[in-house]
């Protein structure tokens, strides 16, 4: 099968190879998978880059836990109608040495997601990482029909997965931006008011919003920078769940500002989730999907080929949506 590989942690154009490789083999408890969409991260680049300060936990690596694809071949553990199903993956290279940046990929049954049939493979390789941590946000406190929900960040890949999964559950939703185009983005997505935190303040839109009643929850992509505003805003009894906190990963916290409101600040590791967690977001993620209420926005795609230049436009922080590679035509090309 084609593959990209990485062997040692680096930049991309000097540590990823595309080539050729054996295709895995199959245990009893696994099925394998003819990638056709692969989706990169922000984690899958640090992880390569060696920025997430991890060491190379296998002598080769194939990067990249999200994809999509079609069930070629299972395990004598797995049921054989499985054979030819559409599927979106999790975690395929968390703990793993072999990822979805691959023709082939070969990984448990369980981490294999029916794919609804109107949704396509691109959709399908935006959701193991981004939907599941929005998701995870959003409701590991219960529903949020009803709810005011900030969401920081709207137009990221996140961010915009939250922003619909939160309408469909009956929430409002504000989110924040830093730029006209990214309000564009926030809008379409559903969002009910979108600030622009560098042209507004925040906090006091949000009391204009919410008639000084405050926010019920809040999902937050970069913790260190917004703490201060999240503890403002949001109503007593709270909840601030965050999956990020890059430009400060040690914040300083308000200890008793967030004491006094009695809120929790919730820690969303989407590669940790409890198993009831993880089937309850796979459950609510496929029911938005057929109900047409989640569909990522892709930014960007290459070949399998080009996975150095789709690494480098992740890491380049410009990109507003998700990065894929398409794999099943023209892997070679």
């Amino acid at each position: 099968m084609y593959a990209v590989w990485y062997e040692r942690l680096g930049p991309a154009d000097q540590v990823l190879h595309f080539g050729e490789m054996e295709v895995p083999s199959l245990g009893p408890d696994e099925v394998r998978v003819r990638v056709h969409t692969s989706g990169v991260n922000p984690s899958d680049v640090k992880r390569r880059s060696g920025t997430s300060n991890l060491p190379l936990p296998f002598p080769r690596i194939i990067p990249q836990s999200d994809g999509a694809g079609v069930i070629e071949a299972v395990g004598t553990n797995v049921s054989p109608s499985r054979i030819g199903e559409r599927v979106w993956l999790w975690n395929a290279q968390f703990g793993r040495p072999l990822g979805t940046a691959a023709e082939y990929v070969v990984l448990p049954g369980a981490q294999t997601v029916h794919l609804p049939d109107t949704v396509d493979f691109e959709t399908g390789a935006c959701l193991g990482i981004p939907a599941l941590t929005a998701h995870r946000c959003l409701f590991a406190d219960g529903p949020v029909r009803g709810q005011t929900i900030l969401i920081t960040g709207g137009a990221g890949a996140v961010g915009y997965a939250a922003i619909q999964l939160a309408k469909w559950g009956g929430a409002t939703v504000i989110t924040t931006v830093s730029s006209p185009e990214k309000a564009a983005v926030a809008q379409a997505a559903g969002a009910d008011y979108v600030l622009d935190y560098r042209r507004e303040d925040v906090a006091t839109r949000i009391g204009e919003i919410t008639s000084g009643n405050g926010v019920d929850r809040i999902v937050d992509v970069a913790f260190g920078q917004n703490v201060t505003l999240d503890v403002s805003v949001i109503k007593a009894n709270g909840v601030i769940a965050t999956y990020g906190s890059d430009a400060d990963a040690y914040p300083p916290l308000p200890f008793y500002e967030l004491l006094r409101k009695d809120i929790t600040v919730r820690f969303i590791l989407v590669y940790l989730l409890p198993d009831g967690a993880r089937q309850q977001g796979i459950d609510d993620v496929n029911a938005a999907l057929e109900a047409g209420a989640l569909r990522p926005i892709i930014a960007t795609r290459f070949p399998l080929r080009e996975t150095v230049q789709a690494h480098q436009a992740v890491e380049s922080g410009k990109l507003i949506g998700n990065a894929i590679i398409d794999i099943a035509e023209g892997a070679k090309s």
